[in-house]
């Protein structure tokens, strides 16, 4: 990256440090393209980051010759996804007979996950990592071509002048709007209460969930603590704040009986944040000069946790389809179109299975008594094949990538 003043040059500019951003910054830099990545954070430190890394994605870093260096970090491993629902434990995935090295999901916060990613990618010269830096808008000509990015840095503004510009800055994204790419938002009946409770390592594991009494939670391993995710119907929060804190924490012991006399952890609102799932996508993931990937087009619900291997999918998929075109003339918007082109089949069809689940949910939280399972759920579990087709569809997604060989 070149730089003269307040105005800076590179290749390829990167809004966002997330696991897309540094997964394309990655790819991208290994064939010695000139990339920076844009964080407005100064460090990856996010509550709301997803923690799951599935087996699609350990399969990437294998493919990167990284998979036995990241498994040597701490973390914990699920070969399976079960849910209790009315006190009964029904298995749903089994990941075992995956087409993959490693046949589980790693549970890693994902502040570990970006921070190694990022620290390999900084072995390449022509990568380069801006932290504090947060894009405020895209430079641009007349005619509507982004030629870079406005930012804000500790030291002052900046313009980083960029053959293309990648927006991977999430679902509240700044390169989305600044284009003016049209948004259609599916809608969403539910949302999440985010908070974290003490881990005993005598707890049981868990991942899918205990479901009872009309409420759904989600434990989700850091280690010491349990992040939960405590699922209710949107616009629901008011509510359950005016019914008091201590309703609160006796619904959770009631729906998870092992954090008995635990939940008083959870003494004030301020431990508690709300969680607004979106699903939506752009009707349009490119215009000339700009690509958008990852939640920046299609914000996925934390439905399976499958979102930050959807993102990955498409920066290695963008990866592919565009080194060559970077490299030679130029990726113009016929290249990026190709992308989309390529991805949104796939994110359509995760999509809908993620807003049926949301339809059945939305049902399911309408209750206040003791949950019966029900007998379809029953009967599906135990069909042969079931849990390695749910195995796959979570693990694989529909469309698993492959890193380009140099």
């Amino acid at each position: 990256m070149s730089s003269t003043g307040n105005r800076l040059s590179t290749t390829c500019c990167i809004i966002g440090g997330g696991p897309a951003g540094i997964m394309l910054g990655f790819l991208l830099a290994r064939h010695g393209i000139a990339v920076t990545v844009l964080e407005k954070y100064k460090d990856f430190f996010r509550d709301f980051r997803g923690d799951t890394i599935h087996p699609s994605t350990l399969e990437l870093l294998y493919e990167l010759g990284l998979l036995e260096k990241f498994l040597a970090l701490p973390h914990s491993q699920i070969s399976g996804l079960t849910a209790i629902i009315g006190g009964r434990r029904f298995k749903i995935s089994d990941f075992s007979h995956l087409p993959t090295h490693a046949k589980f999901i790693a549970l890693m916060p994902q502040w570990d996950f970006l921070n190694f990613l990022s620290t390999e990618a900084a072995r390449f010269p022509s990568f380069k990592l801006r932290m504090g830096w947060e894009a405020t808008g895209l430079i641009q000509t007349n005619d509507g071509t982004t030629t870079g990015v406005l930012a804000n840095t500790p030291d002052g503004p900046v313009e980083i002048r960029a053959a293309l510009t990648v927006g991977c800055d999430g679902r509240h994204a700044i390169s989305r709007d600044a284009a003016h790419l049209p948004l259609i938002d599916e809608g969403v009946p539910i949302d999440i209460l985010w908070l974290r409770i003490a881990r005993q390592p005598s707890d049981p594991e868990n991942a899918l969930g205990y479901f009872n009494y009309g409420r759904f939670i989600i434990l989700i391993n850091r280690n010491d603590y349990f992040q939960i995710g405590y699922l209710i119907p949107k616009g629901a929060f008011p509510q359950i704040q005016q019914e008091g804190i201590s309703a609160f924490q006796q619904s959770i012991e009631r729906i998870v009986p092992f954090l008995a006399g635990r939940a008083a952890e959870i003494d004030s609102w301020d431990k508690v944040k709300l969680l607004t799932i979106q699903v939506n996508r752009l009707q349009d993931w490119c215009s000339p000069g700009l690509l958008c990937i990852g939640d920046a087009a299609h914000a996925m619900s934390p439905v399976g946790g499958i979102g930050i291997n959807i993102a990955l999918q498409d920066a290695v998929a963008a990866a592919n389809i565009l080194t060559e075109s970077i490299l030679t003339s130029g990726a113009t918007v016929h290249d990026l179109q190709r992308v989309q082109h390529y991805r949104e089949s796939a994110v359509r069809n995760t999509q809908r299975v993620q807003v049926f689940a949301h339809r059945i949910l939305s049902r399911a939280l309408q209750s206040t008594g003791p949950v019966t399972p029900p007998l379809a759920l029953r009967i599906v579990t135990r069909i042969p094949g079931f849990q390695y087709l749910t195995g796959r569809f979570i693990g694989m997604g529909l469309q698993p990538q492959h890193v380009r060989k140099m």
